[in-house]
C-alpha cells in the first residue's frame, strides 16, 4: 500500500492519521539537556528576587481581551496584530497573555492587595505573541517580571536596575550588556512633545515609511523606535522629549542618575528609548547586547504610575521590568555559567544480579530519606559492569556505588570516584549516608 502524503505549511497542517504531528511554529520543546540550564537560571532568579524582598505572584495565562486593550494600548503592534484572541462559548473575547504587567495589576486590584499598600512582586512563565518566529523572538516565550507598587521615588527604579545588574554579574556577562535609560515625563510633557513631533514628521512625510505614517496619527512617539535604516537620520534630528519634561519628571530623572552614579553603574541616556507599551511614564530602561543580532534587548522596563487607576483602582505609583529568558539562555550557552552545570545525578548505584537489584531498591529509598537533597540514580535495565559504568559516567555523577553478591553477604558497598583520582573504597552500608553527606558538602563549597 503506498504511503499517504503528508503536507505541512508554515501555519497549518493537513495530516493523515499516520502522519507525524509537529509543534506549532514558534513554540518550542526543551529537552533535558536544555532544561538543566533553565533550572539553574530559574533558581538564581528566585534567589535574587527574594534577596531584594520581592514575593511571587502567579496569574492565569488567559485573560479577558479588554485587559490588554485598555492597558497596553489599542494602537500598539501587540494589540493590533500579535495577540492570540478568540471567542469562548459565552461569546466572551479571551486572549493568551502577551505580557505580564497587566495581569499582575488586574490580580492586585481584584484581590485587594494594592489599596493603600506597598507591594513588591515577581512572576515567571510563558507569554504568547503571534509574530514571525526568529532567533530570540518566539510565539511562546518565557519572561521573568518584577513589579513594585506604592513607591513614588526613583529609589525603587534604581533598585530594580541594580537587581538586573547583579544578575548579569552572577551570570558572567555583565561586560557584554549596556544599560540605556530615558524619561518619558508625564502625560502633559508628552502632549507638548507630541505636538512638535507630529509637526516635524508632517514636514518630512515623504521620508516616512508606511508603518510610521500610520503611527503619526495614533502613536507618533513609537516612530522614534523605528529600526528602518533609511529613517535614522530623520529620527536623530527629531525634537527630543527631554526638552519638554515637567520639573517633577526632571527631578525624578536626575535622582535616578545620581543613584546610578553612586552605585558605579555605567549607563547611556538614550533619548530615542520609548518602549513599546502605552502605559509607561517617566523612567524607562533597557539592557542591550550586541551578541544576539537584531534581538538585542534582553530586559526592559520602567514606571507606569497611571496603569492601576486606568484599570479601575485608585492612583498607585508603580515600576517594573521584564526579561526574556530565551534570550538570556542564548547568551549563556557554551559559556562558563553553562559549563558549571551539574549532571543529572550526584550518585549512581550500580548493581549485579537480581538480589542486588532488590537490595538496591531498599538502599536507594533509605538514602533519599536520609538526605533529601541527594540526586541518586539507580541503574535500571540490567547490563554488565562496563555498560553500567558508562551510564554512570553519562549521568554526570561524581560517585558510583557498587552492590553485588559479595557486598550483600558482607553488608558493605563499593564506592568509586568518577571525577577524581582516588582509590576505590569499601565501607559498611550503615556508614554510607554520613559519608555521602560529608563528601557532597565538601565538593559543593
Amino acid at each position: 500500500m503506498p504511503r499517504l502524503p503528508y503536507f505541512r505549511t508554515a501555519d497549518s497542517e493537513n495530516t493523515t492519521l499516520s502522519a507525524k504531528i509537529q509543534a506549532i511554529k514558534g513554540m518550542n520543546d526543551f529537552l533535558p539537556e536544555h532544561t538543566v540550564l533553565w533550572q539553574k537560571l530559574e533558581q538564581l532568579l528566585r534567589r535574587l528576587t527574594a534577596a531584594y524582598g520581592y514575593s511571587e505572584i502567579r496569574t492565569p495565562i488567559v485573560e479577558k481581551t479588554a485587559l490588554f486593550k485598555r492597558s497596553i494600548g489599542e494602537v500598539t503592534d501587540i494589540v493590533e496584530k500579535e495577540m492570540y484572541t478568540w471567542k469562548d462559548i459565552n461569546d466572551d473575547s479571551l486572549t493568551l497573555r502577551p505580557e505580564g504587567t497587566a495581569s499582575c495589576v488586574r490580580a492586585g486590584i481584584e484581590q485587594g492587595i494594592l489599596y493603600n499598600q506597598q507591594q513588591k512582586l515577581w512572576y515567571m512563565g510563558p507569554m504568547f505573541r503571534r509574530e514571525k518566529p526568529q532567533k530570540g523572538r518566539y510565539r511562546q516565550f518565557h519572561q521573568l517580571g518584577v513589579e513594585a507598587f506604592g513607591f513614588a521615588g526613583p529609589d525603587v527604579d534604581v533598585e530594580q536596575i541594580l537587581l538586573t545588574w547583579r544578575l548579569w554579574k552572577e551570570l558572567g556577562f555583565a561586560d557584554r550588556v549596556e544599560l540605556h535609560i530615558n524619561s518619558l515625563g508625564q502625560a502633559e510633557s508628552r502632549a507638548k512633545h507630541r505636538e512638535v513631533l507630529v509637526e516635524y514628521f508632517e514636514q518630512n512625510i515623504d521620508k516616512l515609511d508606511e508603518d510610521s505614517k500610520r503611527r503619526l496619527t495614533s502613536n507618533p512617539l513609537r516612530i522614534l523606535d523605528s529600526k528602518n535604516p533609511e529613517m535614522q537620520s530623520l529620527i536623530e534630528e527629531a525634537p527630543k522629549l527631554v526638552d519638554y519634561l515637567d520639573d517633577e519628571s526632571q527631578q525624578h530623572f536626575d535622582g535616578l542618575r545620581a543613584r546610578l552614579d553612586a552605585a558605579g553603574l555605567p549607563y547611556t541616556v538614550n533619548h530615542r528609548l520609548v518602549r513599546g507599551l502605552d502605559y509607561y511614564n517617566r523612567t524607562v530602561f533597557e539592557w542591550i547586547t550586541n551578541d544576539l543580532g537584531a534581538q538585542g534587548t534582553i530586559c526592559g522596563g520602567g514606571r507606569y504610575d497611571g496603569l492601576v487607576s486606568q484599570l479601575g483602582a485608585q492612583d498607585t505609583p508603580a515600576c517594573g521590568f521584564a526579561m526574556g529568558l530565551e534570550r538570556i539562555i542564548a547568551l549563556l550557552e557554551n559559556k562558563p555559567f553553562a559549563e558549571q552545570l551539574q549532571g543529572q545525578a550526584d550518585v549512581y548505584l550500580i548493581t549485579m544480579g537480581e538480589d542486588a537489584e532488590i537490595k538496591a531498591t531498599v538502599l536507594a529509598e533509605a538514602l533519599r530519606s536520609q538526605t533529601p537533597s541527594l540526586r541518586l540514580m539507580t541503574n535500571l535495565g540490567g547490563g554488565n559492569y562496563k555498560k553500567q559504568f558508562k551510564k554512570a559516567d553519562r549521568s554526570g555523577a561524581r560517585i558510583a556505588l557498587i552492590l553485588g553478591e559479595d557486598e550483600i553477604q558482607q553488608q558493605t558497598i563499593g564506592v568509586k570516584f568518577l571525577r577524581e583520582q582516588r582509590d576505590q573504597l569499601t565501607m559498611k552500608q550503615e556508614e554510607l549516608s554520613d559519608f555521602l553527606d560529608g563528601y557532597l558538602a565538601s565538593t559543593t563549597e
